[in-house]
Protein backbone atom coordinates (compact mmCIF):
# COMPACT_ATOMS: atom_id res chain seq x y z
CA UNK A 1 0.00 0.00 0.00
CA UNK A 2 1.32 3.49 -0.88
CA UNK A 3 1.88 5.60 2.25
CA UNK A 4 -0.11 8.84 2.17
CA UNK A 5 1.44 12.13 3.17
CA UNK A 6 -0.87 13.38 5.94
CA UNK A 7 1.41 15.53 8.09
CA UNK A 8 3.30 18.70 7.36
CA UNK A 9 5.98 20.57 9.31
CA UNK A 10 6.30 24.37 9.04
CA UNK A 11 9.63 25.72 10.36
CA UNK A 12 8.73 29.23 11.52
CA UNK A 13 11.35 29.98 14.17
CA UNK A 14 13.57 32.34 12.14
CA UNK A 15 14.10 35.97 13.12
CA UNK A 16 13.53 37.59 9.71
CA UNK A 17 16.31 40.14 10.11
CA UNK A 18 16.24 41.05 6.40
CA UNK A 19 12.88 42.74 7.01
CA UNK A 20 13.75 44.83 10.05
CA UNK A 21 12.25 46.98 11.41
CA UNK A 22 8.98 45.39 10.18
CA UNK A 23 9.87 42.09 11.88
CA UNK A 24 10.97 43.60 15.19
CA UNK A 25 7.59 42.72 16.71
CA UNK A 26 5.92 40.82 13.85
CA UNK A 27 6.96 37.29 12.80
CA UNK A 28 8.24 37.38 9.22
CA UNK A 29 5.81 34.56 8.41
CA UNK A 30 2.96 36.97 9.18
CA UNK A 31 4.06 39.50 6.56
CA UNK A 32 1.11 39.82 4.16
CA UNK A 33 1.15 39.18 0.45
CA UNK A 34 -1.84 41.27 -0.60
CA UNK A 35 -4.13 40.37 2.31
CA UNK A 36 -2.93 36.98 3.57
CA UNK A 37 0.20 36.22 5.61
CA UNK A 38 2.95 34.09 4.09
CA UNK A 39 2.21 31.25 6.52
CA UNK A 40 -1.45 31.31 5.45
CA UNK A 41 -0.45 30.57 1.84
CA UNK A 42 1.71 27.65 3.02
CA UNK A 43 -1.11 26.13 5.07
CA UNK A 44 -3.59 26.57 2.20
CA UNK A 45 -1.15 24.80 -0.11
CA UNK A 46 -0.74 21.95 2.37
CA UNK A 47 -4.50 21.50 2.73
CA UNK A 48 -4.90 21.43 -1.06
CA UNK A 49 -2.40 18.54 -1.10
CA UNK A 50 -4.41 16.52 1.41
CA UNK A 51 -2.46 17.38 4.56
CA UNK A 52 -4.50 16.68 7.70
CA UNK A 53 -2.08 17.52 10.55
CA UNK A 54 -0.10 20.77 10.79
CA UNK A 55 3.03 21.00 12.95
CA UNK A 56 4.62 24.41 13.53
CA UNK A 57 8.20 24.66 14.83
CA UNK A 58 8.22 28.10 16.39
CA UNK A 59 10.46 30.28 18.52
CA UNK A 60 10.26 33.24 20.85
CA UNK A 61 7.95 36.02 19.65
CA UNK A 62 5.86 33.83 17.33
CA UNK A 63 2.56 33.86 19.23
CA UNK A 64 0.89 35.81 16.40
CA UNK A 65 1.11 32.65 14.28
CA UNK A 66 -0.74 30.64 16.93
CA UNK A 67 -3.36 33.38 17.22
CA UNK A 68 -3.84 33.44 13.44
CA UNK A 69 -4.78 29.75 13.39
CA UNK A 70 -7.17 30.00 16.32
CA UNK A 71 -10.73 31.25 16.75
CA UNK A 72 -11.21 34.97 17.37
CA UNK A 73 -14.55 35.09 19.16
CA UNK A 74 -14.37 38.80 19.95
CA UNK A 75 -13.65 39.77 16.33
CA UNK A 76 -16.36 37.45 15.02
CA UNK A 77 -18.90 38.89 17.46
CA UNK A 78 -17.98 42.43 16.45
CA UNK A 79 -18.40 41.61 12.74
CA UNK A 80 -21.78 39.97 13.33
CA UNK A 81 -22.96 42.94 15.39
CA UNK A 82 -22.29 45.08 12.32
CA UNK A 83 -24.16 42.73 10.01
CA UNK A 84 -21.01 41.31 8.42
CA UNK A 85 -22.01 37.66 8.67
CA UNK A 86 -20.03 36.57 5.61
CA UNK A 87 -16.82 38.14 6.90
CA UNK A 88 -17.34 36.54 10.32
CA UNK A 89 -17.91 33.10 8.80
CA UNK A 90 -14.83 33.46 6.61
CA UNK A 91 -12.62 33.69 9.68
CA UNK A 92 -13.34 30.05 10.46
CA UNK A 93 -13.64 28.59 6.97
CA UNK A 94 -9.87 28.14 6.47
CA UNK A 95 -8.91 27.02 9.98
CA UNK A 96 -7.57 23.47 10.43
CA UNK A 97 -9.89 21.19 12.40
CA UNK A 98 -9.61 21.18 16.22
CA UNK A 99 -6.80 18.95 17.42
CA UNK A 100 -5.05 18.96 14.04
CA UNK A 101 -2.54 21.72 14.86
CA UNK A 102 0.53 21.31 17.07
CA UNK A 103 3.29 23.70 18.12
CA UNK A 104 6.78 22.96 19.36
CA UNK A 105 9.68 25.32 19.97
CA UNK A 106 13.13 25.35 18.45
CA UNK A 107 14.88 26.76 21.49
CA UNK A 108 18.22 27.37 19.76
CA UNK A 109 18.85 28.72 16.23
CA UNK A 110 20.78 25.66 15.06
CA UNK A 111 19.55 25.46 11.48
CA UNK A 112 16.77 23.98 9.38
CA UNK A 113 17.79 20.40 10.07
CA UNK A 114 17.52 21.07 13.79
CA UNK A 115 14.08 22.65 13.33
CA UNK A 116 12.82 19.49 11.58
CA UNK A 117 14.39 17.34 14.29
CA UNK A 118 12.40 19.30 16.91
CA UNK A 119 9.18 17.94 15.31
CA UNK A 120 10.26 14.30 15.41
CA UNK A 121 7.83 13.16 18.12
CA UNK A 122 4.84 14.36 16.08
CA UNK A 123 5.72 12.38 12.94
CA UNK A 124 5.49 8.71 13.90
CA UNK A 125 6.31 6.14 11.21
CA UNK A 126 4.89 7.81 8.09
CA UNK A 127 6.23 10.15 5.40
CA UNK A 128 5.70 13.85 5.99
CA UNK A 129 6.00 17.15 4.15
CA UNK A 130 8.00 20.24 5.05
CA UNK A 131 6.99 23.68 3.76
CA UNK A 132 9.15 26.79 4.10
CA UNK A 133 6.77 29.77 4.13
CA UNK A 134 9.36 32.11 2.58
CA UNK A 135 8.73 30.41 -0.76
CA UNK A 136 5.27 30.86 -2.27
CA UNK A 137 4.11 29.67 -5.69
CA UNK A 138 1.71 30.80 -8.36
CA UNK A 139 0.69 27.57 -10.06
CA UNK A 140 -2.42 26.01 -11.57
CA UNK A 141 -1.76 22.96 -9.36
CA UNK A 142 -0.36 23.91 -5.93
CA UNK A 143 3.30 23.00 -5.51
CA UNK A 144 2.91 20.39 -2.76
CA UNK A 145 0.02 18.74 -4.61
CA UNK A 146 2.26 18.35 -7.65
CA UNK A 147 4.74 16.59 -5.38
CA UNK A 148 2.17 14.37 -3.63
CA UNK A 149 0.67 13.36 -6.97
CA UNK A 150 4.12 12.31 -8.25
CA UNK A 151 5.32 10.74 -4.99
CA UNK A 152 5.91 7.00 -5.08
CA UNK A 153 5.08 6.51 -1.40
CA UNK A 154 8.70 5.55 -0.70
CA UNK A 155 11.80 7.56 0.08
CA UNK A 156 12.12 11.32 -0.20
CA UNK A 157 11.30 14.05 -2.71
CA UNK A 158 12.16 17.73 -3.04
CA UNK A 159 10.78 20.55 -5.16
CA UNK A 160 13.34 21.70 -7.71
CA UNK A 161 13.84 24.73 -9.92
CA UNK A 162 16.40 25.28 -12.66
CA UNK A 163 18.73 28.09 -11.55
CA UNK A 164 21.33 29.24 -14.07
CA UNK A 165 24.35 31.35 -13.23
CA UNK A 166 26.00 32.29 -9.93
CA UNK A 167 22.73 32.38 -7.99
CA UNK A 168 22.93 28.57 -7.75
CA UNK A 169 25.41 29.07 -4.90
CA UNK A 170 22.55 30.28 -2.67
CA UNK A 171 20.73 26.91 -2.76
CA UNK A 172 20.97 23.26 -1.97
CA UNK A 173 21.71 21.60 -5.32
CA UNK A 174 20.78 18.15 -6.64
CA UNK A 175 23.29 15.65 -8.00
CA UNK A 176 21.07 13.69 -10.39
CA UNK A 177 21.41 10.35 -12.16
CA UNK A 178 18.53 10.61 -14.62
CA UNK A 179 15.27 12.30 -15.61
CA UNK A 180 11.77 11.06 -16.41
CA UNK A 181 9.53 13.96 -17.38
CA UNK A 182 9.43 16.44 -14.50
CA UNK A 183 10.91 13.90 -12.04
CA UNK A 184 14.68 13.56 -11.57
CA UNK A 185 16.48 10.75 -9.74
CA UNK A 186 18.77 12.08 -7.03
CA UNK A 187 22.11 10.63 -5.91
CA UNK A 188 22.96 13.30 -3.34
CA UNK A 189 22.55 16.96 -2.45
CA UNK A 190 25.16 19.68 -1.97
CA UNK A 191 24.59 22.74 0.21
CA UNK A 192 25.38 26.08 -1.47
CA UNK A 193 28.17 25.01 -3.82
CA UNK A 194 30.04 27.50 -5.98
CA UNK A 195 28.75 27.75 -9.54
CA UNK A 196 31.78 25.81 -10.75
CA UNK A 197 31.31 23.02 -8.20
CA UNK A 198 27.52 22.67 -8.55
CA UNK A 199 26.65 19.11 -9.70
CA UNK A 200 23.64 20.39 -11.69
CA UNK A 201 21.48 23.47 -12.09
CA UNK A 202 18.60 21.92 -10.15
CA UNK A 203 18.11 23.87 -6.92
CA UNK A 204 15.96 22.79 -3.97
CA UNK A 205 13.15 25.30 -3.38
CA UNK A 206 11.29 25.21 -0.12
CA UNK A 207 9.17 22.04 -0.32
CA UNK A 208 10.10 18.54 0.82
CA UNK A 209 8.65 15.09 1.39
CA UNK A 210 10.73 12.77 3.55
CA UNK A 211 10.48 9.60 5.57
CA UNK A 212 11.13 9.27 9.31
CA UNK A 213 14.51 7.73 8.44
CA UNK A 214 15.78 11.30 8.18
CA UNK A 215 15.76 11.40 11.99
CA UNK A 216 18.36 8.64 12.07
CA UNK A 217 20.76 11.21 10.67
CA UNK A 218 19.41 14.27 12.47
CA UNK A 219 19.69 12.45 15.81
CA UNK A 220 23.47 12.67 15.40
CA UNK A 221 23.23 16.48 15.73
CA UNK A 222 26.19 16.89 13.36
CA UNK A 223 26.87 20.46 12.35
CA UNK A 224 27.61 21.35 8.75
CA UNK A 225 27.95 24.59 6.79
CA UNK A 226 27.74 27.70 8.95
CA UNK A 227 27.99 25.64 12.13
CA UNK A 228 24.33 24.63 11.77
CA UNK A 229 22.57 21.26 11.51
CA UNK A 230 21.86 21.30 7.80
CA UNK A 231 18.79 19.62 6.36
CA UNK A 232 20.64 19.27 3.05
CA UNK A 233 23.24 17.03 4.74
CA UNK A 234 20.47 14.85 6.18
CA UNK A 235 18.74 14.57 2.81
CA UNK A 236 21.99 13.70 1.07
CA UNK A 237 22.44 10.85 3.54
CA UNK A 238 18.80 9.84 2.99
CA UNK A 239 19.41 9.69 -0.76
CA UNK A 240 22.24 7.22 -0.11
CA UNK A 241 20.04 4.76 1.78
CA UNK A 242 16.66 4.94 0.03
CA UNK A 243 14.87 6.11 -3.11
CA UNK A 244 15.11 9.87 -3.56
CA UNK A 245 13.83 12.21 -6.27
CA UNK A 246 13.22 15.79 -7.23
CA UNK A 247 10.36 17.26 -9.21
CA UNK A 248 10.54 20.31 -11.43
CA UNK A 249 7.63 22.46 -10.29
CA UNK A 250 5.26 23.87 -12.90
CA UNK A 251 4.54 27.45 -11.88
CA UNK A 252 6.32 30.57 -10.66
CA UNK A 253 8.12 30.74 -7.33
CA UNK A 254 8.65 33.89 -5.28
CA UNK A 255 11.39 34.01 -2.67
CA UNK A 256 9.72 36.15 -0.04
CA UNK A 257 12.76 35.83 2.18
CA UNK A 258 14.22 38.67 0.10
CA UNK A 259 12.74 42.15 -0.21
CA UNK A 260 12.78 42.02 -4.01
CA UNK A 261 11.04 38.64 -4.11
CA UNK A 262 8.48 39.80 -1.57
CA UNK A 263 7.64 42.91 -3.62
CA UNK A 264 7.33 40.86 -6.82
CA UNK A 265 5.00 38.43 -5.05
CA UNK A 266 2.68 41.24 -3.97
CA UNK A 267 2.50 42.53 -7.53
CA UNK A 268 1.97 39.09 -9.07
CA UNK A 269 -0.65 37.96 -6.58
CA UNK A 270 -2.38 41.34 -6.76
CA UNK A 271 -2.65 40.99 -10.53
CA UNK A 272 -4.41 37.64 -10.01
CA UNK A 273 -7.19 39.33 -8.04
CA UNK A 274 -10.19 40.47 -10.06
CA UNK A 275 -10.99 43.12 -7.43
CA UNK A 276 -7.48 44.61 -7.63
CA UNK A 277 -6.14 43.90 -11.13
CA UNK A 278 -7.53 46.91 -13.00
CA UNK A 279 -6.47 49.40 -10.33
CA UNK A 280 -2.98 47.89 -10.11
CA UNK A 281 -2.49 47.78 -13.89
CA UNK A 282 -3.62 51.40 -14.21
CA UNK A 283 -1.15 52.45 -11.53
CA UNK A 284 1.78 50.53 -13.07
CA UNK A 285 1.07 51.90 -16.54
CA UNK A 286 1.07 55.42 -15.15
CA UNK A 287 4.45 55.14 -13.48
CA UNK A 288 7.27 57.27 -14.81
CA UNK A 289 10.15 54.80 -14.54
CA UNK A 290 12.68 57.02 -16.24
CA UNK A 291 15.31 55.72 -18.64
Amino acid sequence: MTARVRKAVFPVGGLGTRFLPATKALPKEMLPVVDKPLIHYAVEEARAAGIEEFIFVTGKGKSAIEDHFDHSNELEAMLRSRGKEEAAASLRSWLPAPGKVAYTRQQEPLGLGHAIWCARHFIGDEPFAVLLPDDIFLADVPCLKQMVDAYSGRGGMVAAEVIDGPDISSYGVLDISGEEGPVVRVRSLVEKPSQAAAPSNYAVVGRYIMTPRVFEYLDRQEKGAGGEIQLTDALSWLASVEEFSGIKIAGERFDCGTRGGYLRANIAFGLQREDLRDELVEYIRGLDLGA
